[in-house]
């Protein structure tokens, strides 16, 4: 993936220095045109394309700032309720995800969303401990996470 990248900034600047033009216009047409030649090249290299796995980058980024937009307005209506009627729990949550910084980065992006908190680890590192300001459903809350962080986290970290 990473040389990937780098042949593609290099046809760009080299598209650039073949049109004699040092403008953002010329590198951005030279870019898109050696993605093309990236994309025609692509049965010799041994990954995927790398478009794809920035796209997914992209995706879990913006997944991230959803969540946390959407938990920060569930946080927020906790407090304003005058009664406080709020299910905190703790709740083991099951991972598929193997190497240890699709690990911290689940554990992060929980830790990181208002109203829940990684507590710890377990030691063979497939259940992760998390304490939620309100659950009422443990399993809506597992699975929830399951279906947005850990698939996107998947889908950047695996090749397809």
């Amino acid at each position: 993936m990473a040389f990937q990248i780098l042949l593609n900034f290099f046809l760009a600047f080299l598209w650039m220095f073949l049109q004699v033009s040092f403008d953002l216009k010329t590198f951005v047409i030279g870019y898109l045109l050696g993605l093309i030649l990236i994309y025609g090249m692509r049965r010799f290299f041994k990954t995927d394309l790398y478009i794809r796995r920035v796209w997914a980058v992209i995706y879990l980024t913006l997944l991230f700032f959803k969540e946390l937009i959407m938990a920060n307005i569930d946080v927020l209506k906790v407090i304003l309720k005058p009664k406080l009627d709020i299910q905190p729990g703790i709740f083991a949550l099951p991972t598929e995800l193997k190497s240890d910084w699709e690990i911290t980065l689940l554990a992060n992006l929980i830790t990181l969303t208002p109203g829940t908190l990684v507590i710890d680890v377990s030691d063979d590192q497939k259940t992760l401990y998390v304490h939620a300001i309100d659950v009422p459903d443990v399993q809506d809350a597992i699975n929830s996470i399951k279906e947005s962080f850990e698939k996107a986290i998947m889908e950047v970290s695996r090749p397809c």
